[in-house]
């Protein structure tokens, strides 16, 4: 089991980060978790764009964090550079895809993370692993020089075990970037999705305890957007990475499966898109409404890594969000057992500001609980 793919030794007092591998660092071959990249992969002429806050600012990479192959997955589990140990509990699986970025900062051998989140891959983990992460509004932090899965999803966004260090996380990749400050006093709770009862209870006891007015609110395109946004996901896929198909025996037959299957979903890509649209603009008429939404962040409990087959449901609750292109946190809630829930706080198009405020607020309730 292995956090990283590659380690650096550091020394100074900057603050420690953990860059996911396939975001490019200047000198280190990209390898996106998969042999296929890494057997050709050459030392990056030059750093991705979204690590110059953070080298401004002097902060220690202490190395490429471990992924699901190709960022392709939900349950972080990675049979060629082995799997993240979920810190929880080493018999569940990390989440993926950002499994190394989640479990670094859980573990203390970060600060900060960076991870993607394509259909919820910071979320994702950062639920598994009981850490925050906060998905960014798509196109907010540069993709440039960071391997693409499907473009109109992808987003790089910081990761960390509280919501300060995901601030700190936001003003590296942003430099200037402030919390609002005043925190969104109406949520509204997004019902009508089935979750596992202790993790739906301890969403309403966590936002009950916060003491912010909460307002029930219905989705009528949440479970179609998901649907939709997966497939465009996969179909943008295949075009972007099905190349790597010409060394299928260099790419896990899970990732290789959804490949494949991307191919056959092209045709499909125009009628989605409208349907997508459609859902945007529901979405953001909730959103004029109430200024955030909240919903449990993944549906069930991390599964164990001897049983996980399909974790596509990992995904339910997170798809519609990169769908839609707008902000998303994911942060713990305490459920008396011995794993705790993630709340998914979910704001408008650039309104990171607003949801790391009202994630402090919430943060402070769950540590009463």
């Amino acid at each position: 089991m292995s956090t990283f793919i590659t380690t650096f030794d550091t020394a100074g007092d900057g603050i420690r980060l953990a860059v996911k591998d396939l975001i490019d660092m200047e000198g280190v071959p990209t390898t996106a978790g998969c042999p296929a990249v890494a057997d050709d992969a050459k030392p990056a002429d030059r750093d991705a764009p979204c690590l110059a806050g953070a080298r401004a600012a002097g902060a220690r990479i202490v190395g490429k964090a471990n992924l699901h192959e190709l960022a392709f997955g939900a349950s972080g589990v990675n049979g060629w550079f082995g799997t993240p140990a979920n810190p929880l509990d080493p018999a569940l699986v990390p989440g993926g895809s950002s499994s190394g970025s989640a479990v670094a900062v859980a573990t203390g051998e970060a600060d900060v993370a960076y991870g993607s989140d394509t259909g919820g891959s910071v979320r994702i983990p950062s639920a598994c692993c009981g850490t925050v992460g906060l998905k960014t509004t798509h196109g907010r932090v540069s993709l440039d020089g960071v391997w693409p899965l499907a473009s109109s999803f992808d987003t790089i966004g910081p990761m960390a075990r509280d919501v300060a260090g995901v601030i700190t996380g936001m003003q590296l990749l942003e430099p200037g970037f402030r919390v609002a400050d005043a925190a969104p006093t109406t949520v509204g709770r997004v019902r009508g999705i089935e979750a596992h009862p202790d993790i739906d209870a301890a969403v309403d006891r966590l936002l009950a305890t916060a003491e912010v007015d909460v307002v029930d609110v219905e989705l009528p395109g949440w479970g179609q957007s998901s649907l939709n946004g997966g497939l465009l996901l996969v179909a943008e896929a295949y075009q972007a990475i099905g190349h790597l198909l010409e060394h299928r025996d260099r790419v896990g037959a899970d990732v290789a499966a959804r490949i494949e299957m991307g191919a056959g979903l092209v045709d499909q890509m125009e009628a989605a898109r409208a349907a997508q649209r459609q859902w945007q603009q529901e979405l953001a008429g909730v959103l004029d409404r109430v200024p955030v939404l909240a919903l449990p962040t993944t549906l069930i409990f991390p599964p164990r890594v001897d049983a996980v087959g399909d974790d596509t449901s990992l995904a339910a609750n997170t798809m519609p969000v990169n769908a839609a292109g707008v902000p998303a946190l994911a942060l713990p809630a305490p459920t008396g057992g011995p794993l705790p829930a993630s709340v998914q706080l979910v704001g408008p198009l650039d309104g990171e500001e607003q949801l790391l405020a009202l994630g402090r607020l919430v943060e402070a309730a769950a540590a009463s609980l």
